[in-house]
């Protein structure tokens, strides 16, 4: 590449990447400074009243309702936090009840963020939410089912991992997630630069063609296979920002920002969730192989009637303000 060429490729993926990290900041930081609101007045164990009997419903202590609602509302490791804490109070919980929560954790945690990231993406903020909830508890209730009938994982969980307290100043809180969104750019910028760097090569292209049958299959199109590919491995922000950013570009249908953004909700940060979740005592079965089988049969099930509902027309994805 020509010096020119490179200097404008510089400048091209760096405005890429600070107008997605900007979507990402304002969805972001007004949940996360409410979340820490809703913390701090202790009103996040209310949420996990209604939970009750969904524990039930898949074979858990009502008690684990906590975790959960701490889950869905902040992120999987305050709700780790909560279930170290709560662990040692509980009837020796199996490790199959273990990986029935950690899997209907992975699949509902973080509602309020990603899903309004999803609502940036040009979908529906209680269409996700529900669709995740939903798909929680019958992954969950199906896991449920599937060990009592055969008997495995029944073995008294341990938790190998006591995690660290949050901290309590609040300044040390506001410089924690000021150095999370900080490096949320540069991963962004990251992967940015790589996809570029991998449509270039044509490696892209090759790639897309290997996962074209499987993906074909879920009914995901082959102009979301790589961002799919992103978000499933890295975490739906990093997945849903590439998302927000070439639905406005009009590279990826409507049918295929559905499909990848709801897989993405299913079953994202697949290494990374998985071994966290080993950590307090599921099995990777269930939290991993499990996760995503269900998630892809879901998918491939929700894209067959997903016609019935779909817009007449494209994605609509939101703007960015034009500067006045």
């Amino acid at each position: 590449m020509q010096p020119s060429a490179v200097s404008g490729f510089i400048k091209k993926v760096g405005a890429d990447a600070v107008r997605v990290t900007l979507d990402l900041y304002k969805v972001m930081i007004p949940i996360i400074i409410a979340v820490k609101i809703l913390s701090e007045l202790d009103l996040i164990g209310y949420l996990a009243l209604p939970l009750e009997p969904f524990m039930h419903f898949t074979g858990l202590p009502a008690e684990l309702g906590l975790v959960w609602a701490t889950s869905i509302v902040v992120n999987i490791y305050s709700g780790i936090i909560v279930f170290a804490a709560i662990f040692p109070a509980l009837e020796p919980l199996t490790v199959a009840q273990v990986s029935v929560l950690s899997t209907m954790i992975l699949v509902a945690h973080n509602l309020l963020v990603e899903c309004k990231i999803a609502q940036r993406c040009g979908l529906s903020f209680m269409g996700q939410f529900a669709l995740r909830m939903v798909a929680a508890l019958i992954f969950g209730w199906i896991l449920y089912v599937t060990f009592e009938l055969t008997g495995t994982l029944q073995q008294p969980a341990q938790l190998m991992w006591q995690p660290d307290q949050a901290p309590a100043d609040l300044t040390a809180w506001a410089l924690g997630q000021a150095r999370n969104l900080f490096y949320l750019f540069w991963v962004v910028l990251g992967l940015m630069t790589f996809m570029r760097l991998l449509d270039i090569l044509g490696i892209s292209r090759r790639l897309n063609s290997l996962l074209k049958p499987v993906l074909r299959m879920v009914g995901i199109g082959e102009s979301a296979a790589t961002i799919t590919v992103i978000g499933l491995s890295m975490g739906i922000a990093y997945g849903g920002g590439l998302i927000i950013h070439e639905a406005r570009s009009g590279k990826v249908p409507q049918k295929d920002v559905f499909s990848s953004v709801t897989l993405m909700g299913f079953s994202h940060a697949l290494i990374e969730d998985t071994l966290l979740m080993m950590l307090i005592g599921a099995h990777m079965s269930a939290t991993l192989w499990g996760r995503l089988l269900l998630s892809l049969l879901t998918v491939a099930l929700l894209m067959r009637i997903y016609p019935r509902f779909a817009p007449e027309k494209g994605a609509a994805i939101p703007q960015p303000r034009k500067a006045q």
